[in-house]
C-alpha cells in the first residue's frame, strides 16, 4: 500500500499522480480528515490517561497521609469509560483508513507514459519479423485437436469451460518448456528454483495487492483453515514466503525463479479468447521474482525483462517489449513491461508475460523489510515479478509459429532434447 505520510503531506499531489490512471481517486481527502480525526483522538487519549496517572498519584499521596480523596476518586471515575469510548472510535477510524488504502493503487513510476488504455502503450523494441507462411495458418487448438494432442471436449465434460486435457506429445511439449524454463533461469540466470505451495491464505492474497480489491477474480476454497484461495500467480506464494520478516541486507538482492499452477476465474473476460489456450482457469507458470533495495530495483527490473526475453529468443519466437502506460497499468505495480509474442492465427502480438517493478508497495502490506546496519533504520525491500515464461501461451506462440503445410509442428532446436522428437505429427 501506499505511505499514510504522503496523504498526509501532500493529498492533492497524490490524487493528481494516481488519476493518470484514469479513475477518481478524490476519496483519499476523506482518508486524510480521517487520519487528522485519529491523531487528535490520541492525543486526547494519551491526555486523558496522563490525567488519570496523575489523580492515581494524588490518591495515593492522600491516602498515605489519611486524607479525604473521595472528590479525586469521582474526578477519575469517567476517565476510563471514555478512553475505552475514543479507543473504540480509533479502532473504527483505523480500520476504515486502511481498507481505503488497501483499495489504493501503486502511485506510477515517473517513467511510465501517461495513456488512457492499452493502445496507447509505448513499443521499446521488436525480436524478429513476424512469421510468414505460404500456406493459411491454423490457431492452436485448431492444430492441437487434429493432431490429438489438445482435448478442450473431454476437459469441458471433467470440469468445464476453459479447461483442456493435454496429451501425448502436447503434454511432453508443456512440460518440456516447464524443465527448459526452470534451467535456463536457474542455470544461466542465477534464480533460486522454488516450488510453493498452490493454496494460498487471505494474508498472502492482501500481502500481494490481490484482495479485497479482486476477490471476485479469485478461486476461493470452502473448506480451508480460514481463508484459502487458489494461487492466482507464482507472485503470491513466493513473496509471501518472507512476509513479517526482516531481512539481511547482505542477502539482497534475492533470486528466485518459482514454478506453479496458475487458477484465475478470468472475471470480466466474457466473450474474449473462448476458444484455446489464451484464457484459461487452471494453467501452469514459471515465474521470476526479485526482492532488492530500494536504489537497484529499477536495474533489477530491467535485468529481469532480458531474462524473460531470453526465453523467446532461445525458442525463436518473434514477439515485441511495450511499456505499459498509465490506463494499463496492474493495480499494484510502479512500473510494468509486457512482452507480446506474435500468433499467426490472430495475426497481432498477444501477450506472454508482464515484468513488473511494485517498488515498496507489496512490502509495506507485507511488512517485509531490511536493515542496513545494526544503527540503521528498518526499511522497506523492493519487490518484482516478471513471467519466465506463461507456459500455456508460450505453447501456443510454439504451435502456430512452427507449423507446417500438413498439420505437423517443428519442435523448437533448444526443446528437442526436452521432447525427444523433432516434430510433432
Amino acid at each position: 500500500m501506499i505511505d499514510i505520510k504522503l496523504i498526509r503531506e501532500n493529498v492533492e499531489e497524490i490524487i493528481t499522480k494516481l488519476a493518470t490512471r484514469q479513475k477518481d481517486f478524490s476519496y483519499l481527502r476523506e482518508v486524510k480528515a480521517k487520519d487528522e480525526e485519529k491523531r487528535e483522538l490520541l492525543i486526547k487519549v494519551e491526555n486523558l490517561k496522563k490525567e488519570r496517572n496523575e489523580k492515581s498519584k494524588l490518591v495515593g499521596q492522600l491516602k498515605r497521609e489519611k486524607k479525604d480523596a473521595t472528590e479525586v476518586l469521582a474526578s477519575v471515575a469517567h476517565i476510563g469509560e471514555e478512553i475505552a469510548a475514543l479507543d473504540e472510535m480509533v479502532n473504527r477510524l483505523e480500520k476504515e483508513i486502511n481498507y481505503s488504502l488497501l483499495i489504493t493503487p501503486n502511485i506510477l513510476h515517473e517513467s511510465v507514459p501517461i495513456g488512457k488504455d492499452e493502445t496507447e502503450n509505448v513499443e521499446i523494441r521488436r525480436y524478429l519479423t513476424p512469421t510468414k507462411f505460404d500456406f493459411t495458418p491454423k490457431a492452436h487448438y485448431e492444430l492441437g485437436e487434429k493432431l490429438d494432442i489438445l482435448d478442450f471436449e473431454r476437459a469441458t465434460k471433467i470440469t468445464g469451460s476453459r479447461f483442456v486435457v493435454y496429451k501425448g506429445l502436447g503434454a511432453r511439449l508443456e512440460r518440456s518448456l516447464i524443465a527448459f524454463m526452470m534451467d535456463l533461469h536457474s542455470n544461466k540466470h542465477g534464480y533460486t528454483e522454488i516450488i510453493p505451495p498452490y493454496i494460498v491464505n487471505r494474508e498472502s492474497m492482501i500481502a500481494t495487492g490481490q484482495l479485497p480489491k479482486f476477490e471476485e477474480d479469485a478461486f476461493k476454497l470452502s473448506n480451508g483453515n480460514g481463508d484459502w484461495f487458489l494461487n492466482p500467480t507464482a507472485e503470491v506464494p513466493t513473496i509471501n514466503m518472507y512476509r513479517n520478516e526482516i531481512i539481511s541486507f547482505e542477502k539482497l538482492p534475492i533470486y528466485h525463479c518459482s514454478y506453479t499452477m496458475a487458477f484465475r476465474s478470468e472475471a470480466g473476460s466474457a466473450g474474449r479468447d473462448t476458444r484455446g489456450l489464451i484464457r484459461t482457469h487452471q494453467f501452469n507458470k514459471v515465474e521470476l521474482i526479485k526482492l532488492t533495495t530500494a536504489e537497484s530495483s529499477y536495474q533489477e527490473l530491467e535485468k529481469m525483462l532480458l531474462d524473460s526475453e531470453e526465453v523467446l529468443k532461445q525458442l525463436k519466437l518473434p514477439y515485441h517489449v511495450v511499456s505499459l502506460c498509465s490506463g494499463d497499468m496492474g493495480f499494484g505495480m510502479a512500473k510494468t513491461y509486457d512482452i507480446e509474442v506474435w500468433l499467426p492465427s490472430q495475426n497481432a502480438y498477444r501477450e506472454i508475460g508482464s515484468i513488473s517493478n511494485a517498488e515498496d508497495y507489496q512490502a509495506r502490506r507485507g511488512n517485509i523489510k531490511t536493515k542496513r546496519d545494526k544503527d540503521a533504520k528498518l526499511e522497506y525491500v523492493h519487490t518484482l515479478n516478471g513471467s519466465g515464461l506463461a507456459v500455456g501461451r508460450t505453447l501456443v506462440a510454439i504451435m502456430e509459429n512452427y507449423q507446417q503445410a500438413d498439420g505437423s509442428i517443428k519442435v523448437p532446436e533448444v526443446l528437442i532434447p526436452y521432447m525427444g522428437v523433432d516434430i510433432i505429427r
